[in-house]
C-alpha cells in the first residue's frame, strides 16, 4: 500500500482525559460516548461544521451506532476495522485514499475503548484459529509471543537484561510532561529492574496499559485545511506492507516488511531517517520499539538495543521518541494516541515535552500489518 498524499492534511484532534478516566468505577464506561466525546473535541479542535463530514472510519466502536450518537445521518463513506493496534496506521491511510480518489471530502477517524473498566485483558480468552495449540505452549497473548521473539533477537544480537530498560524509563519520563498521562510517577532503571516479569525477558514495566478513552482525528485536502481554525499537518507519505500469519511472530521481527515499507515511504518523500525530528513508535511491548527502530533504519540491525539512551530519545535529545509517554505510560489507545501526539508536536502544542523546532515526525508500527507515515508542518513541505 502507497499513496501519493503530498496536498492531504490532518486538521483536527480530540482525545480523552485518560488519567481521569483511570479512576475505577463500579460499571463499564460507554465506548461510544468517548469516542464522540473526541470527535466533538476534534471537530471543536479545527473549526470544521460537523456537516462536512462526509467518511466516518471507526475502530472498537461501529459506525451505524456512533453515526446515530453523534448525528450524521448521510455520510457518503463508512467503515469498520478492527479493534488492533495495527489498524491507526490504516485508518489515516483509507482517509488519504478515499480523499485522493475523490471518494469523501472531509473523513473523520475516530477509536474508543473502554477496556479497562470492562475488564478486557487482551489475551487468554480462548479465542483464534490456533488457539487450542498455542496456550498448551504458554502463547495466551500478543505479550507472550513478543517477549518469544525478544528472547531470540536477545539470543541473536546479544542484548543485555536492561536494554530494554532506557524505553520503557523515557516512555515515563515523558508521561511525567503529559497532564493526561496515566502514569508519571518516574522511575530508574533501577526500578525497572526490580519489576516482576510477566512474559520473561518481559517485565511488568514493559507491558501496555489497558485504560479506558477515545481518540479522533479529521483528515481532508490540503486546500480545505488551510482555511480551518489550526495549522494543517500534511500527509507527506504513508505506505504498508503486511506480514500475516496465524500468530503474532515473525522470524525477523518484521524487518523485511518495515524494509519494504521504509524504502518506498523515504522515496515517497524524499525524507531521509535523520531528516526526521521525533519518532513515534507503536509499542504495544518495548521490543517492539527496537524492532521498528532497525526495520526503518533509524538504528542499524541488530545495535537498536545499543543505539537508544534516554538522553538521545528523550524531547530534548537527538531522535525524540514517545514523547506523550507510548502505551505503556500515556495510555494504550492503540496507536491512535500516537497520531494525536504527532500532530501536537508539530503545531507546537505539546507543552512541556515539546520537541524543539519540530517540523517532521514519523509514526511507524511493526506489527502484522506494518505502517508509516510522515507527517509535516504546512511550512516544512513548501
Amino acid at each position: 500500500m502507497q499513496h501519493e498524499s503530498a496536498e492531504i492534511a490532518i486538521v483536527g484532534v480530540g482525545q480523552s482525559d485518560f488519567r481521569a478516566l483511570y479512576a475505577k468505577t463500579e460499571r463499564p464506561r460507554d465506548a461510544y460516548a468517548l469516542a464522540a466525546g473526541a470527535l466533538r473535541d476534534a471537530i471543536e479542535d479545527c473549526g470544521i461544521d460537523k456537516n462536512e463530514i462526509d467518511g466516518l472510519i471507526c475502530s472498537r466502536v461501529q459506525y451505524d451506532r456512533l453515526a446515530t450518537v453523534v448525528g450524521l445521518q448521510n455520510p457518503r463513506f463508512v467503515h469498520d476495522l478492527e479493534g488492533t493496534g495495527r489498524m491507526s496506521g490504516l485508518a489515516l491511510q483509507e482517509a488519504v485514499a478515499l480523499i485522493a480518489s475523490g471518494t469523501v471530502d472531509v473523513v473523520a477517524c475516530v477509536y474508543g475503548n473502554n477496556g479497562r473498566s470492562a475488564k478486557v485483558t487482551y489475551g487468554g480468552d480462548g479465542g483464534g484459529p490456533t488457539a487450542a495449540y498455542d496456550e498448551m505452549y504458554g502463547m495466551t497473548s500478543p505479550g507472550a509471543y513478543v517477549a518469544l521473539m525478544y528472547q531470540r533477537y536477545r539470543g541473536m544480537y546479544g542484548a543485555s537484561e536492561d536494554a530494554l530498560a532506557p524505553l520503557a524509563v523515557n516512555n515515563r519520563r515523558h508521561a511525567a510532561l503529559n497532564p493526561v498521562a496515566v502514569f508519571q510517577e518516574e522511575f530508574t532503571r533501577e526500578d525497572y529492574m526490580r519489576s516482576r516479569f510477566i512474559a520473561e525477558p518481559l517485565r511488568l514495566l514493559d507491558y501496555c496499559l489497558i485504560n479506558d478513552g477515545a481518540v479522533a482525528f479529521i483528515v481532508t485536502s490540503m486546500e480545505r485545511a488551510r482555511s480551518l481554525r489550526k495549522p494543517p499537518v500534511r500527509v507527506a507519505g504513508t505506505a504498508g506492507m503486511a506480514h500475516v500469519t496465524n500468530y503474532y511472530t515473525a522470524e525477523d521481527f518484521f524487518y523485511s516488511a518495515c524494509q519494504d515499507v521504509a524504502s518506498r515511504l523515504y522515496r515517497q518523500t524524499g525524507i531521509a531517517p535523520e531528516e526526521v525530528d521525533c519518532l513515534q513508535i507503536y509499542d504495544n511491548f518495548t521490543p517492539t520499539i527496537l524492532f521498528t527502530l532497525e526495520g526503518f533504519n533509524h538504528a542499524p540491525r541488530g545495535e537498536a538495543w545499543r543505539w537508544v539512551d534516554e538522553k538521545k530519545i528523550h524531547y530534548d535529545g537527538a531522535r525524540p521518541m514517545n514523547t506523550a509517554g507510548g502505551h505503556t505510560s500515556e495510555s494504550y489507545m492503540q496507536g491512535w494516541a500516537h497520531h494525536v501526539e504527532a500532530v501536537r508536536q508539530l503545531r507546537g502544542e505539546a507543552g512541556a515535552r515539546q520537541v524543539p523546532g519540530c517540523a517532521t515526525v514519523q509514526y511507524m508500527c511493526a506489527s502484522p500489518i506494518v505502517t508509516s507515515h510522515i507527517l509535516t508542518t504546512d511550512e516544512a513541505a513548501a
